[in-house]
This record gives C-alpha cells, structure tokens and sequence, in this order.
C-alpha cells in the first residue's frame, strides 16, 4: 500500500470510529477561557485542567480579573495542574496583551498568537482550528506518537510534525485528526502497552508487531 493509501484509509478509519464533528476535550464558555485553559493543559490532563477551570472561572469572570490577579494567589489556584508559577504568571501577561493591544478580544493569525506570553504552535493552533474555522494541526502528545506508529512521520520536533502532516494529511483532515488521535491514544494506543488487537487501524499501521 502506498503512503497517499495509507493516509486515506487511516482518515476514513477514523472518521468511521469518531465521527467527523469537532470536540473540544477542555470546559469553556468563550475564547479566552479555552486560550488559559489550553496554557493550563501543558503536561496535565484535560480531565485535571476541567476541574480547576470550573472554579477558577468562576471567581476570575473577565479577563481585567486576571490582568490584575495577585501572582501567588492564581498560583495556588491551578497549582494542580503542574509548572504553576509560569502558567500563572503567563496567563496574567497574557490577559494584559488581550486589553493592551487586542482590544479584549483573542488574535487570529498563527503569528499574532504564539507573540502572546505562553502560547506556543499548539495552543495557537487549538484556537485557530476550533474557534476561528482556520484549518490546523494540534501536535500534542499522542498526535506525535501514533503518526509515528502509523508512519506518517518520523520527526520528534512538535513543529517539524506538524508541517509534516500537513503535507500528507487532507486539509479539511487536520483540525479533526487531533481529536480522534487523542481518544485512540487514551483508549487504544497509550503510550506504553498499546492494544494493537483491538486497534481498527492495525492493518495500515506500519508499527503492527511491534509491541
């Protein structure tokens, strides 16, 4: 089977298993909150980020709540979600941008996003492709490590991933591929000890009898 097959016969696998709707794993009610709660998820799960949210968003309502949040005490706020001191004192600098220099409202090109403090590529491209319809790769970690399990790149750099993927990848493919590869990575493909039997995509999978 050719690489173009292979592509398209993962993305109708995964259309079939997933659905083609979006779903957006983190609790929000606008675009800065799912911007903070996306800076909040960096190596901590959704599951974990959604607990602390729904408090946090609770007692900080606006973004001039947390331009003008006291560092120690938003720091002890999402001190579960792990590295609170500089998501803390991110999230306060960005708020700050938002008011000073977007007029309140979250940016939408790639290049303005990642100039706010905090934001790299990934959170970028959560906003790009769930909020504003622009279509892009959220390389996370299970996104790196199953398209490296089914062959569709063999980079470790998160951006080189991502550009990688866009070439092989269709475009209305991309923003959607992020989450069916999450729940196949949290149900089906983990890390360690995946379960290759019970995988729908094992006969395309170029790491089938490996684990």
């Amino acid at each position: 089977m050719t690489k173009a097959a292979r592509v398209s016969e993962v993305c109708r696998i995964l259309d079939e298993m997933y659905g083609t709707e979006k779903i957006i794993y983190l609790e929000h009610e606008n675009t800065w909150q799912l911007l903070f709660a996306t800076i909040l998820s960096a190596q901590c799960t959704d599951a974990r980020v959604n607990l602390v949210t729904r408090d946090l968003y609770q007692k900080y309502t606006s973004l001039e709540d947390f331009a003008n949040a006291d560092l120690a005490g938003l720091e002890e706020d999402i001190h579960s979600t792990g590295f609170y001191h500089n998501k803390a004192k991110n999230i306060i600098a960005c708020a700050r941008r938002l008011l000073n220099d977007f007029g309140g409202e979250v940016p939408t090109t790639i290049e303005e996003l990642t100039s706010l403090p905090g934001v790299g590529r990934k959170t970028a491209n959560v906003i790009r492709g769930n909020v504003f319809e622009d279509p892009s790769i959220v390389v996370d970690t299970h996104v790196k490590r199953i398209s490296k399990r089914l062959g569709l790149t063999k980079k470790d750099d998160p951006t080189e991933v991502e550009f990688e993927l866009m070439k092989v990848l269709p475009k209305e493919h991309w923003i959607r591929y992020n989450m069916q590869i999450i729940t196949l990575g949290r149900t089906i493909c983990p890390a360690r000890k995946p379960h290759c039997g019970e995988c729908p995509l094992y006969e395309v999978c170029t790491s089938r009898g490996k684990f």
